[in-house]
């Protein structure tokens, strides 16, 4: 009769519980971050344009938005209207294009203004938002 020490025992099935505990882990992650990029766009009604279509640039990017109460947003955050021109100058680049999303019922004498401020510091290159008829 041989004894057989526990040390002994060959491992036969691997414990599974760590594992799912990481995968846990990571989809909580995954469905909250999921979450915030889906949350972080400023809801706007743009106006629309019989020729807008979205376009690709591949240079750097100021997204100037302005929300129907007056609100100026800069790359999704909130900004004093005041401080738009010094903000401006510090995101400023080589063949940086400013990206104007206004909400359809804004006066157009505000974007006039930004643009107005856009070419005040330099910033040359504009887009105006749109989006396509259908």
């Amino acid at each position: 009769m041989r004894l057989i020490d526990e040390d002994d025992k060959e491992i036969s099935e691997i414990n599974m519980t760590p594992f799912v505990d990481i995968i846990l882990v990571v989809l909580i992650i995954f469905m909250a971050t999921a979450t915030f990029i889906v949350e972080g766009k400023i809801p706007l009604n743009l106006p629309k344009a019989e020729t807008g279509e979205p376009k690709e640039i591949k240079v750097k990017r100021i997204e100037i938005t302005i929300l129907k109460t007056g609100e100026l947003f800069i790359n999704d955050k909130k900004i004093n209207p005041d401080l738009l021109e010094e903000k401006l100058k510090q995101l400023k680049g080589k063949d940086t294009v400013v990206v104007l999303r206004a909400d359809q019922s804004i006066e157009f004498q505000k974007v006039v203004s930004i643009i107005d401020t856009c070419r005040k510091v330099g910033l040359e290159k504009y887009m105006i938002e749109t989006k396509r008829m259908d």
